[in-house]
């Protein structure tokens, strides 16, 4: 029997299969091993694995909350950890630079409730602005990674995280990515532990002053070994040598044996017309990485093969754990590429294959075949659209302006037909880079940002800004929901936003709120215009309510009223 819906899933005393999204199965797998609280900050392709914990959540399972940003939802679970309960923080890949601190110095703390940050990667960029690869967030930290290559182990993995973490005393981190998270596969549940007591942690191995400090990092150092034969021992970091070829080897990590076991009925073929074995091979699915399984499969090979999804954190090491010196191929010798995704096809050179027969398309008669591109936009109807025509038209005529902008729907003003922002960089950059090119003498410094962004990190910057009274205008696009990632709701409401301005020490006088409406663009502009021309920091906020959460608000709404309603009828409805 398979089901997508919330199911109560605190309580489970049988076996059960679902169909599961990747980011599903995380969600159900933290919730059957006992969890107490859930946050996290949205963000593609983490965002459903927290969506499907509220649901739970409002279905009278564990706790589960959107937060402000990545680092206040890992604070907050470290909180729940002190406690001696369980507790799950869930972010993309660049959300884990925001919740680096906490991270980082979370593994030095003695942790006391099992303590798991899920964490999506995202390679091939879909909604991203870089590639990396959190594995070296893990090795960095020195706690434990967990990285699932099917929607069953990713339950699996995940509620055995937090018997990791509490038997080591760290954080663990599940590593996940994009094909994972978003595909669906039937996934069979176990029964459900009870949460934890309520149980303090030590104080002493809680507080990082340097004296306690220094000594938790000796004992953090001390249990790596420990670690080291947890790796070892693990089913899923498997070996493969009875009848293989042990001098040609390959080692897959995560989805990377997906994509070889997917090719091998192809490989087995293609190395019999050679009168060859299938290589020996190592799977890795948990870090650190397995060394002695490792020194036993390149014992005597002469060649080796890494297939890793995302960047070469295995073949960067394998160097140092190698004594001999045979020809490693993977991504730093071009034999796979350094970016973007890999799949099937990708990995057939690799192994030797010929690509697979694929359809020809006919080319055009001067011999070329191009398909226009389709790059996204922003919606038919989005407020930001009004609200970029009128920063184009209040600029219009200035010398010296320069227009940062941020991470979220309106960075797509920055492709035709607006073409307005000039700089993206990350969560909250808008701000302080507008304050920066204002004090390299840019006479009209504009910061773009969304309302869930200025809530993430834009506040801070903002109060440097003020601090100095920097001449320049931020412009916050108020659309009350956090629409790239789903339409999850802001964590303040829009009329929140000015009067969290004006608290900050904003002049009242430059706190300008406007209605980002097509038949207000003129006036919207001069209005717009006279603060970008003010020698201090201003704040314009453009406010309409994006059409996606319209539509959203408008079905719950309906279903709402459709909803039967029950009444006292001496306990009958």
């Amino acid at each position: 029997m398979y089901s997508t819906g919330p199911i109560k899933a605190c309580k489970v005393d049988v076996m059960e299969e679902l169909a599961l999204l990747g980011d599903e199965a995380v969600a159900l797998g933290a919730i059957h091993a006992g969890l107490t609280a859930a946050y996290g900050y949205p963000g593609t392709p983490s965002t459903e694995i927290m969506e499907r914990l509220i649901a739970e959540y409002e279905a009278g399972g564990p706790k589960a909350a959107w937060c402000t940003n990545e680092k206040t939802a890992l604070e907050a679970a470290l909180g729940v950890s002190f406690a001696g309960r369980r507790a799950m923080v869930t972010m993309k890949h660049v959300g884990l630079n925001v919740a680096a601190d906490p991270f980082v110095n979370g593994a030095l703390l003695g942790i006391k409730g099992g303590l798991v940050i899920a964490v999506a990667d995202d390679p091939g960029m879909h909604s991203s602005q870089n590639e990396q690869d959190s594995r070296f967030y893990a090795s960095f930290a020195l706690v434990p990674c967990l990285e699932p290559r099917t929607q069953q182990e990713a339950y699996d993995l995940t509620r055995e995280a937090f018997d990791i973490s509490e038997t080591f005393h760290v954080p663990v981190l599940l590593r996940l990515v994009t094909r994972l998270s978003h595909a669906r596969s039937g996934v069979r549940t176990a029964p459900s532990r009870d949460q934890n007591s309520l149980s303090k942690a030590d104080k002493r191995e809680w507080m990082l002053l340097p004296a306690y400090a220094r000594r938790r990092y000796a004992s953090l150092l001390e249990r790596q070994s420990s670690i080291h034969v947890w790796s070892e021992a693990h089913p899923v970091n498997r070996l493969e040598l009875e009848g293989r070829d042990l001098s040609r080897v390959v080692i897959t990590t995560g989805l990377g044996g997906n994509y070889y076991e997917e090719n091998l009925a192809d490989l087995k073929v293609h190395l019999q017309n050679q009168g060859r074995r299938l290589p020996a091979r190592l799977h890795i699915g948990v870090y650190p990485a397995p060394q002695a399984l490792i020194r036993r499969l390149c014992q005597d090979a002469q060649e080796i093969l890494i297939i890793e999804e995302g960047q070469p954190l295995v073949e960067q090491n394998l160097r140092g754990i190698l004594p001999q010196k045979p020809v490693i191929h993977g991504k730093l010798d071009g034999t796979l590429p350094a970016s973007g995704e890999l799949d099937p096809d990708v990995v057939r050179p690799a192994l030797g294959i010929a690509a697979r027969p694929a359809l020809q398309i006919s080319a055009l008669q001067d011999g070329s075949f191009t398909l226009p591109g389709r790059p996204p936009q922003l919606c038919n109807g989005c407020p930001h659209g009004d609200s970029y025509t009128t920063l184009q038209l209040a600029v219009e005529g200035l010398e010296s302006v320069a227009i940062t902008s941020d991470i979220g729907c309106y960075a797509l003003g920055a492709t035709p037909p607006y073409d307005v922002p000039e700089t993206i960089v990350c969560m909250g950059a808008s701000v302080n880079m507008a304050k920066g090119a204002a004090d390299a003498g840019i006479q009209h410094a504009i910061g773009v940002i969304g309302d869930s962004t200025f809530l993430h990190s834009g506040i801070t910057p903002l109060i440097d800004a003020i601090a100095s009274n920097t001449p320049m205008t931020l412009v916050i696009l108020d659309n009350s929901i956090v629409a790239m990632t789903g339409c999850q709701d802001t964590m303040l409401p829009s009329e929140g936003i000015a009067q969290l301005v004006l608290g900050l020490g904003v002049e009242p006088d430059h706190v300008i709120q406007l209605e980002a409406k097509r038949s207000n663009l003129e006036v919207n502009a001069e209005i717009l215009r006279k603060e970008i021309l003010y020698q201090g920091v201003s704040v314009v906020i453009f406010k309409r309510e994006c059409i996606e959460a319209i539509k959203k608000r408008q079905k719950l709404e309906a279903a709402k009223k459709a909803k039967p309603v029950c009444e006292d009828r001496g306990g009958q409805a």
